[in-house]
């Protein structure tokens, strides 16, 4: 059990280095597209695509706790 709430603990760090790489990646590009690109939705909507990960590293921790209270 403290192997596998160790792993979701784990993933869950993992998630959080993607959603970070993810969403300066989308920002960046809406900041260009915004430019050069002629887009009219804001920078700020790459924002959005932080929502999902966020469920699931909330959804991996509340795992990890609930796994590690059933020892």
């Amino acid at each position: 059990m403290k192997k596998a709430s160790l792993l979701l603990i784990g993933l869950a760090i993992l998630l959080s280095d993607v959603m970070c790489a993810v969403v300066a990646f989308n920002y960046g590009k809406m900041l260009w597209g915004i430019e050069n690109a002629g887009y009219s939705a804001p920078a700020n909507i790459a924002f959005l695509w932080a929502i999902p990960f966020l469920v699931a590293i909330a959804i991996c921790i509340g795992l990890a706790v609930i796994i590690q209270k059933k020892r």
